[in-house]
Order: structure tokens, then sequence, then C-alpha cells
């Protein structure tokens, strides 16, 4: 294994997903698990994990996060500037049919994201890690009020009392996109949050309890503007976010 670096304090994280070509999924997540995860690291972005869609064999879903906006548009611009991708941009883009879908985030509290962050076995590791990563994205009619984050923070609550072990929520980051070559998603409101369970057994058994429906949802429908969207993930072998 290879220790995960220290974790830097993320007050940015990007929410990416990925549709691919049919069949390319695997060509992408060997690109990406071998060439992406620490150079994108050596210039101050975080990878904080990286996973195959469960219910949607074409789509690939990342998380990473950065210090801060400035940061972010620093650390982009040498990663795509530099030579990892210069070398790999062009087998990596041929997997993709269409990568716009991003989501700029920020912590919805003080110390509300990832916590666990595994380390990574070497780069020629393959197939899938230990774990299932729920993330749900609560589309928001306004932005985040007090009230939205106290049922955020019960909501995790249940999570973690459900099998969870680890749980982490993100609102929308307002600022300008920073690195513009790099389009995301802007005119939204939105709440994710992200779950770790053990694998898709304490998942499933933990959605059969009704435990959220019973003491989650009823905090949490008030403030949303449409059905939220879940992700059934499984984290990929270099993803640190996994069981």
């Amino acid at each position: 294994m290879l220790p995960a670096p220290p974790s830097p304090r993320c007050t940015v994280v990007e929410l990416r997903q990925y549709t691919l070509h049919p069949g390319q999924r695997d060509t992408l997540i060997d690109v990406f698990d071998r060439e992406f995860v620490e150079t994108q690291e050596a210039v101050g972005a975080r990878v904080i994990g990286q996973f195959r869609d469960a219910d949607r064999p074409d789509r690939f879903v990342w998380l990473r996060g950065f210090a801060g906006m400035a940061e972010r548009a620093e650390a982009l611009g040498a990663f795509y500037g530099g030579p990892a991708w210069a070398a790999h941009s062009a087998v990596a883009n041929a997997t993709m049919i269409d990568f716009d879908d991003v989501l700029l985030l920020r912590p919805a509290w003080e110390g509300s994201g990832v916590t666990v962050q595994r380390p990574r076995p070497p780069a020629t590791a393959g197939g899938d890690a230990a774990g299932l990563v729920d993330i749900t994205i609560f589309p928001l009619h306004a932005p985040p009020s007090p009230a939205l984050l106290q049922a955020a923070r019960n909501a995790g609550a249940v999570l973690r009392d459900g099998g969870a072990q680890d749980t982490a929520w993100y609102v929308t980051e307002p600022s300008a996109n920073t690195f513009p070559r790099l389009p995301v998603r802007e005119g939204v409101q939105v709440l994710v949050g992200v779950a770790l369970f053990a694998g898709s057994e304490d998942f499933e058994a933990f959605k059969q309890s009704e435990r959220w429906e019973r003491d989650a949802a009823p905090g949490l429908s008030p403030h949303l503007a449409a059905p939220a969207q879940s992700l059934r993930l499984r984290p990929t072998a270099r993803s640190a976010l996994r069981a």
C-alpha cells in the first residue's frame, strides 16, 4: 500500500460525473488510476475518491478537492498544462461522451467533509475496492439555511446509526469558476450527502430499515426543489474513499 498523502483542508470540492462511450469505463479507470492520481496531488489537488456507478455501466464519478478557489485555478492549470495530461489525455478523452456534469461545492459546515482516506495500492492495481459509497444530490429552493443544515446534521446521525462508516455534507460553492476551461454547473443550489458503507449488503440493509424515510427525509424535504438523485457507487481499486 502507498500511504495517502496528508489530506489538505479541502474548502472546495468538485463532484464530477462523466458519461462514457459503451464499454469504455475500464479503459478510463485504468489510465486514471495509473496516471492521474499522484500527478494531480503533486500540483495541489486532492483526488478524494473515484467510482464506478453501480447502476449505470457507462458512468464514472469522482471527487476532487482543493484548499481554495485560487489554489484550484493554480492546480488545474499545472495539471492540464503538465506532462501527465499531455501524454495520456487522448486516451482518456476518447472514452468520454460528456464530462460537463460538474458541481462546485464546499463543506456544508466546518468539519463536514469526507474524513476517510485509505492508503492506496500500487498504480497497477485493478478491479473494485471494498465498500459502497452513496452520493445523494438534493436540489434546493434557495441557498442553505440554518434549518437545512440542522436537518443534514440529523440525517448524518441517522446514516451513522444505520451503519455508515463515514458521512460528509457539501453545499454549492458560490464563487465564479476560476478555471473556465473546465465548465461547471452554474445557477444551481444543492446539498450533497456522501455516505460510505462497508458493502452493498450493509447499504441495502439500511435502505430496507426505512430509517431514512422515517427519521431523515422529513427534515430535508421542505427545502427541496426537486426529487433527490442518489448515486450508488463502487470505489475503484485506488480510491482513497473506500471501506
